[in-house]
């Protein structure tokens, strides 16, 4: 719950601060660095504790793969949705607190991006799109948790927090241009509530589904495709 509130708070609050916009480089850099430095910072304060999961995601293809039970991966994701909620009501308040635009902020949430095609008109990306770069970029990021953390690996596990966090960089970078980045029901859940407390007109609650099915699929996918490749199962 701890790890999942920092990852929201520091997360979506910088995309808050930076105004993340595809049109501006070095604010959507600085969002991707954000996500890939808290998850990374929680890595090593509470990996030693729960694993670090922070995202219900990672968690279904961790129980996918057999090293955990559904009693406690039903646990660590409710407690993951209530950290992003927390999450999600600091960065709220501070915005009120701060005279914030809550309308031109949208607290972080994903949502379905307006992108500018080659014929320079813009255009918003499609459901079915969304779904897909959440689905696929999901697989990439859980496979890299699965493997950074595998005892296969030896002694490089010990830095799987930097394979974990800078993944998690790489992964924004490439899609916030379509979705804004989820790859994790939980970061999406909380500034998607509170964005629609603050404009009823945002459509991030809308489509929230999109930034449910996407990534747990994706997980799921990358669990599989895990068991294919992991050298403990040959």
């Amino acid at each position: 719950m701890f790890g999942t509130m920092v990852l929201v708070l520091m997360g979506c609050g910088a995309a808050v601060s930076l105004g993340c916009d595809n049109s501006v480089p070095s604010s959507v850099v600085g969002t991707a660095f954000a996500f890939g430095i808290a998850v990374l910072a929680m890595c090593y304060t509470i990996g030693g504790i729960s694993g670090c999961h922070i995202n219900p995601a990672i968690t279904f293809g961790v129980y996918l793969s057999g090293k955990m039970s559904a009693k406690d991966a039903g646990y660590y994701m409710l407690f993951q949705v209530i950290g992003g909620l927390i999450g999600a009501a600091v960065l709220y308040i501070l915005v009120v607190l701060a005279g914030g635009d809550l309308a031109g902020s949208a607290l972080g949430a994903n949502d379905l991006q307006t992108v500018v095609t080659a014929s320079g008109e813009s255009q918003q990306v499609s459901a079915l799109g969304g779904l897909a770069a959440e689905f696929f970029f999901t697989c990439v990021f859980v496979l890299v948790v699965l493997g950074a953390t595998s005892k296969t690996n030896g002694a490089t596990n010990n830095f799987a927090g930097l394979a974990i966090g800078f993944a998690l960089v790489m992964v924004h970078l490439a899609c916030i241009r379509y979705t804004g980045t989820s790859v994790n029901p939980a970061r999406s859940i909380g500034p998607a509530l509170f964005a629609q407390l603050s404009d009823g007109h945002f459509t991030a609650l809308t489509n929230l589904w999109i930034f449910i099915i996407g990534p747990m699929a994706g997980g799921a996918l990358a669990a599989l495709l895990w068991k294919v490749i992991d050298p403990e199962t040959k």
